[in-house]
């Protein structure tokens, strides 16, 4: 009788046949049960066999990757001392050029332009040795993603956690403002805020590691608002503390309030942009106005400028606190110059922005 269960099992229930044989030998008789053990066991053995040739293979591969790594990252660096001094002896001819010597040059020094972006391009998918930042924060670790599809997913994986967290951030705002007036749920705010962007830091820098071109403003005004948010975290209760408490949350309703809109507009006008070949798949959703937003998403500019002028309504108003005569504590001059500082990258960040599209349109007309 089982063995009549054994040959009716059904072929599709998701186990190896070596599975389905250590099953059926812990419910047969035992003379049975010994043979299809042995049976269930040299299967087991055979597949055994079989992965550890595969495991090697596997590593014999791993071996001749980073061979292959070594030996490209080894020629991009001598092409890249190659092609510096070649350049700078270009400079030298270009002194004594003729008119048809100096067309040659120009037509070398755009190749040359063109070959350290292929570089650049071909160092995202190599190892390297991670910048200072990184380095204190991980340590040397190896944070290149190998495929294309790994860096798409790690990045749409980093626009998941800001949409996540910024959802989160206005809900926790609104509590802290409308709700719980304790200075604990203040801090565990806070708190939240100084993680949250440790934690975009972080991931921007293996983004950028990997092939992303955040550069600028865009990733250091994440630097200075950890900063803020730590120097808010150690700020004691007290009177200065309470004066500007509902501001500070009121401006974090609104900050998070724009950072929701700004994510929701500009991954639809990224996805479009992407999908013409207009801008690089690792592009990311930002927190200020980039070039690219004209289309279609100008809208945004006066609530991000308004938010703008909201941190230097911030600013003006501790370094007011500051000269309070009952003001004692170091955090309030020091959050009003950072406030100030925000103000000033994100404003002139903003402002470069709209004025190369001024002079653009203003070429266009000449045209």
């Amino acid at each position: 009788g089982s063995s009549r269960i054994w040959r009716l099992a059904p072929a599709r229930d998701g186990l190896s046949s070596a599975e389905r044989a250590v099953r059926a030998c812990t419910s047969a008789s035992p003379i049975m049960s010994l043979q299809k053990c042995r049976a269930g066991w040299e299967k087991l053995e055979a597949d055994f066999q079989l992965l550890q040739e595969t495991h090697k293979i596997y590593r014999q591969k791993l071996e001749d990757v980073n061979t292959l790594q070594a030996a490209c990252s080894s020629s991009i660096q001598k092409q890249t001392r190659s092609l510096k001094k070649l350049k700078y002896s270009l400079q030298g001819c270009k002194r004594t050029a003729s008119l048809e010597e100096a067309n040659l040059i120009q037509q070398i020094d755009a190749h040359i332009k063109e070959r350290q972006n292929v570089f650049l391009d071909m160092e995202a998918y190599l190892p390297k040795k991670n910048g200072l930042y990184l380095n204190l924060v991980l340590g040397n670790v190896n944070v290149i993603l190998p495929t294309n599809q790994a860096k798409f997913a790690y990045k749409d994986e980093y626009e998941t956690f800001k949409l996540c967290l910024t959802i989160i951030l206005l809900l926790g705002a609104v509590t802290c403002r409308f709700v719980l007036h304790y200075r604990v749920t203040d801090e565990v705010f806070n708190f939240l805020l100084v993680w949250y962007f440790c934690t975009l830091t972080i991931r921007e820098s293996i983004l950028i590691s990997n092939g992303s071109r955040m550069k600028g403003w865009r990733v250091s005004h994440h630097y200075v608002s950890t900063f803020l948010s730590g120097v808010m975290l150690t700020w004691p209760d007290g009177l200065m503390y309470q004066l500007f408490r509902n501001q500070f949350l009121t401006f974090s309703i609104y900050q998070s309030w724009v950072q929701f809109l700004q994510y929701y507009y500009q991954s639809g006008c990224l996805y479009r942009l992407r999908a013409l070949g207009e801008r690089n798949p690792l592009d990311l959703t930002v927190e200020g106005f980039q070039s690219w937003m004209w289309r279609g998403l100008a809208f945004l500019l006066p609530f991000l400028l308004f938010g703008h002028f909201w941190q230097l309504y911030n600013a003006i108003t501790l370094f007011g606190l500051s000269r309070h005569k009952a003001c004692k504590e170091w955090q309030v001059f020091v959050l009003a110059l950072t406030f100030l500082l925000l103000f000033l990258g994100n404003f002139l960040s903003t402002l470069k922005v709209v004025h190369a599209k001024f002079q653009k349109n203003k070429g266009l007309k000449k045209l």
